[in-house]
């Protein structure tokens, strides 16, 4: 009998960076301006992230870039989250959306080569 894999529980920058597809100093600067996204710091001084986290990480990312709130109204709706009690599921489901489209992204992208046409970086063939 196969046993379940162990999930991973802790993140580097450079993980969340892969994940998030942000780069690293949007993610130190976000740190600076939500005080809820403060991860702790290893033996060695970098950043360890836990999948909660990354998934208030995403709900700033979908704040930000596609409702295109400010920062300031971010951080308002998120309070909002919270205070309503729906922070967690709210949280949970930009990750899952951005998991989604990373999907749909990759699988334009296999589509384009096996219909042998080139894409351009917006997953459009050219």
């Amino acid at each position: 009998m196969k046993g379940k894999e162990p999930v991973q529980e802790f993140f580097s920058i450079g993980d969340v960076c892969t994940l998030t597809d942000l780069k690293p100093h949007v993610l130190r600067y976000w740190e600076s301006q939500f005080k809820f996204l403060h991860p702790a710091k290893n033996r060695s001084g970098n950043r360890v992230y836990q999948r909660r986290e990354i998934e208030l990480v995403m709900l700033v990312k979908q704040l930000l870039y596609t409702e295109k709130y400010t920062i300031d109204g971010a951080r308002q709706k998120i309070d909002e989250y919270r205070k309503s009690g729906e922070l967690r599921s709210v949280a949970s489901a930009a990750l899952d959306s951005q998991a989604v489209a990373s999907m749909e992204s990759e699988l334009r992208a296999l589509l384009a080569l096996l219909d042998g046409q080139p894409e351009d970086s917006k997953g459009t063939k050219s």
